[in-house]
This record gives C-alpha cells, structure tokens and sequence, in this order.
C-alpha cells in the first residue's frame, strides 16, 4: 500500500470564451478512501469533494480538478471527532492548536462544566484571575460574548460550543457560602443565565460535588435550567453522586429535566468510587435502566464517557467538604490552623479506612502541583508520597493541597473496566475526554494529567473495535460524530454528506491508537493523517500545518442551533 499523500497543483483549463480562465471545480479531493459517514450505515468507498467550507459531493471523482487532493486509499474518511465533555476554555487561549485533540481527530469541542469561561463578577473575579495567571493569562472579558470575540482574534484550529456554569453564576452573585440563595440572587443568576443564553450559550451545566457548585438546591437549578430551557438549551451535569449515591443523583438531573422541560446530559456516566473487593451497589446496569425508564416516559437524558479506569478532578475532593464552604481563602485557614488541620487530617483517615476505591492512598495519583518543591511528586500514589515526606496519607494530602493554595490535580483508580465497558455500548452514549486542549511541550505540558486528555477518541479505535472489538467501527463513529451533534443541535455537523461542513478525520484503522499512558501522559495520539476543519487541513500526514480555521459555534435562541 502506498502512503497517502495531499499532491498540490495548478490546474490548467482552457480559456472560455470570455478570455478567461475557469477555476477547478473544488477546493480538495479526498479520493479512494473508506467512508464511514457517522450514520451507523456500513462504509463505503467514495471520494469527497469540497468547495470552501463545505461537503459538495459524494462519489466518484477520478477525474475531477482541485486545488488539492488526498489520495487515502487504505484510510478512513469520517466526520470529524466531537468531543462532548471539554476543558479547553483557556489552553486554547494559551495555544489554538490544540494538539493533544486533532491528533485524535476532534474537530468540535463542548466547554463548561462546573464553571464555565464567563460570566465573570462579584467573588468569582479573583478566582477565576489566580487560575488564568498560571497559564500566563490575563482577565479581560466579563461576558461570554466577549469571552467568545477573544477566542476567536487570537484563533484555534478547533470548533467550539460553550455551556453557562450554574456554579459560576452562584460564585459570581452569592459567593461560596454554604446557604440557599435568596430570591432576589435567584433573580439576578437567572439574568446572568439568560444574557449567556443570548450570547449563544448551548445550555446550562453543573458540577455537584464541587464548591459552590454543591450549595445549590435542586429547585434553584430547575430555575436556572427554566432559563436555559427558553432559549432551546440542554442541562449538562456532573451529578451530585457516582458512588452509593448514584441514583438519586441521577434522578435529580433526570428531574430537573422534567421539570424545566429541556433535554439533560449526564457528563462521565460510571459507577465509581466503590468498595474494594465488592460489588458495587447500586450498579452501572441500575444506573443505565433508570436512565432508559426516564426515556421511555418522554424525558430526553443520555449521557457520555471517557474510555478508562480512572477519574481526574482536584486533590481537594479528599478534603471533607465543609473544610471547602466559603472557598479558597477559608479553605487555606484552616488548613493552616493547626487544630482544625488535625481534624481535617482524621476525617480523611477515616475515608481511607472505608478502603473504597478511588479514596486510598494507594489508588490516588497526584496529578499536578504549581508548587515546585512539590512537583518531583506529580505522577506519584499518594502512599509514596507520605513514605517521602515522612507523614501519613492524610497530612500529606493536607500539605499538598495547602503549599499549592488549592489548585492540585489528582488522579482516582475507583471505576471498573467492565462497568465502563457496558456503559461505552449503550446506544444512547457519546464520547468525551474531560480534558484540555494540551501539548507535549511548552506551558500546557506541565504536571502529569490523566492520559483521557491525549487519547479517548483512538482508544476506543484502537483498542475497543481494532483489538477487542467491544464497538463496530461504524458504531464507535456514530457516537463520535453523528450521535453528539444532535444533542448540540449541530444539523450541518456531524455526518459526511453534501451540504454538510467539512469537518473530516481521516485516519489509518489499522495504526490508530493511544500512547499516552498514566505513567506517561504527554504522548500525541498516532493514526490520524489527515484533519480537515471547515475546509481548511490542519493534520498533514499526521502533522499540523498551524492553521486555525476552528469557529464558536454560537446558539441560536431563535432557531435552538448554533450559528455555522
């Protein structure tokens, strides 16, 4: 098999009777590849033509002129890659060509979880400046708009869609104090919501088991996902619970849902956080049959994945939760208040002693540390750790998160491969890396991040349908491309059609797969060749060629889809 290559040329035509030369037909051929067009429909050998931004035809175009061709025989043609679960808010301010995510062939990327870029007022401000300043940016935007025209002057290779943080908007009008809202704070957090509505926010979302996230009840977030609901939004949630508490989690979001009256995305569905050598109850299966109950009574809930074993969030999630109430300031005082810090350390001695997984100094990870002296520990178990700085689990925890005021990474060993595996088949489940848009090198390859940020997408082709063949490959691209797009209301996205932008990935099924690793992290993806983003390549035989053709895919209230 030859290697595909991208051959350029003039083309020469004839002059017309006008004198003048007519332009080639289309801008780039990609000829004699598979095409698996994101439908579920068996692949098929085509070629693709596009003009500008857009598919204009299917079929065979041997002898067809372009500016550009790809010959692919012996590769994959696909929609490109949508990623339903991003972090990418800032590190594509830092570096818009998002490597560690066209390398797995993502085009589209969904942001906003427990926060989100904006709204940015009131107590969130300086927050949300200390974790900007690590990357070496600067504040500037208070609106999603405008948070929007600052992605877009300085460029990305990448589509974006954001959500509005229900958790931002509590930060910015009550603060991190553990109480209900007033009715007047309800009042202005839903005007916040409604202007990121009209900004083009594609729904509402929230982190449950983070600070302020948690304080709200679920008659306030029904208020704000009323909102969102109005303007043709989604609720996208990190439910309250994934470990005993599952599904009563689940319920709340699925009653928030009926409640409101809008579609909900359950954000990570698995089962996690278990007892060690015990069977998890409530279990993945429970989960998925109450999630397809509320489907069959008209409720619209589905939900999404990463491909592995393993969960990422912050060090502080060991840290019991009334330590966090008030948020970072009083976070840091008491665990610099030798009394209180001596609590804190056996609560959490307690936690360990539950031996659950996820929650032992033997299953947690650490991540990543803006504190130097502390950084030879990124990529290290807790448990080793401790034996380093000759302390127990709990007080080593404590000092991590206290010399880093708060800001930590961590990695939790607590889902089951088969749990994750039964959710990853479920018709209704989509893919997201809960990552950031990272490089190898530079600012973005510091600390030690959860591999998911470098690999989802080409491990479940790789090693879920190549090797193990849990997925068909025309299933596995469905719920990367097709599948995604119509929860976000992307109806020129999503399948390889005419008339459908050219967001394409192109990659060998036979080479691609994951390389990064939990003890090696920062390793691009292999076996994405070529990556096609609004018509412009941005993956050249594997490489990128520094373009940035990526767009915000704004929502638009009137219709319910977001902007081309």
């Amino acid at each position: 098999m030859s290697y595909p290559v991208v051959i350029l040329f003039t083309v020469l035509v004839a002059f017309s009777t006008s004198g003048c030369l007519s332009p080639p037909p289309y801008d780039l051929v990609i000829r004699g590849g598979d095409v698996v067009d994101g439908s579920g429909a068996p692949s098929r050998r085509a070629d693709v033509g596009i003009r500008g931004d857009t598919i204009a035809v299917l079929g065979d175009l041997e002898d067809a002129q372009a500016i550009q061709v790809i010959e692919a025989q012996g590769l994959v043609v696909a929609p490109g890659f949508i990623d339903m679960h991003s972090h990418s808010d800032f590190t594509l301010l830092v570096d818009g060509r998002g490597l560690s995510k066209v390398t797995q062939g993502v085009t589209t990327e969904l942001l906003g979880e427990a926060t989100s870029a904006a709204p940015v007022e009131g107590p969130l401000r300086s927050e949300q400046e200390i974790e900007l300043s690590s990357l070496g940016l600067t504040l500037d935007w208070t609106t999603l708009e405008q948070y929007f025209q600052r992605l877009e002057q300085s460029g990305m290779s990448v589509n974006i869609l954001s959500t509005v943080g229900s958790g931002l908007v509590r930060a910015c009008v009550v603060g991190y104090e553990d109480r209900p809202a007033t009715a007047e704070e309800v009042g202005r957090m839903q005007e916040l919501v409604e202007q990121a509505m009209r900004d083009g926010a594609v729904g509402l979302s929230s982190g449950l088991i983070y600070s302020p996230n948690r304080y709200a009840s679920t008659e306030e977030l029904i208020g704000l996902a009323k909102v969102a609901a109005g303007y043709g939004g989604f609720y996208l949630s990190h439910i309250r619970g994934e470990d005993d508490q599952l599904l009563t989690a689940l319920q709340e979001a699925i009653e928030i849902g009926r409640q409101a009256g809008l579609p909900v995305e359950v954000l990570h569905f698995k089962r996690s956080s278990f007892k060690l050598d015990q069977e998890p109850s409530p279990s993945i299966q429970e989960a998925a049959a109450l999630i397809e109950e509320a489907q069959a009574e008209g409720v619209k809930v589905h939900a999404n994945l990463y491909p592995y074993s393993a969960s990422q969030t912050g060090l502080g999630v060991r840290i019991p939760n009334w330590v966090h109430e008030g948020g970072r300031e009083k976070l840091l005082q008491r665990l610099r208040d030798s009394r209180t810090r001596r609590r804190i350390g056996r609560e959490i001695t307690d936690l360990f002693s539950k031996r659950i997984a996820g929650a032992t100094p033997e299953t947690i990870l650490f991540g990543a540390t803006p504190y130097l002296p502390h950084q030879p520990f990124q990529g290290m178990y807790i448990a080793e750790i401790a034996r380093e700085m000759g302390v127990d689990p709990a007080e080593a925890i404590i000092e991590l998160v206290e010399k880093a005021e708060g800001d930590t990474k961590a990695i939790y060993f607590g889902i089951r491969e088969q749990d994750m595996l039964y959710a990853l088949v479920l018709p209704w489940t989509s893919i997201g890396s809960d990552g950031r848009a990272i490089a190898p090198e530079g600012i973005l390859a510091s600390g030690h991040p959860h591999p998911r940020w470098y690999g989802s997408f080409p491990r479940i082709l790789g090693r879920y349908v190549r090797e193990q063949q849990v997925l068909s490959l025309e299933e596995a691209i469905r719920k990367m491309t097709s599948l995604p797009a119509s929860r976000l209301g992307l109806t020129d996205r999503g399948l390889v059609e005419a008339g459908k932008k050219a967001d394409l990935a192109i990659f060998n099924p036979d080479t691609i797969i994951d390389l990064a690793t939990f003890e090696n992290p920062h390793q691009l993806s292999q076996g994405v060749e070529y990556l096609v983003v609004n018509g412009q390549l941005v993956l050249e035989q594997g490489q990128h060629t520094g373009a940035l053709p990526g767009r915000v895919l704004r929502h638009t209230a009137a219709t319910g889809e977001p902007s081309p």
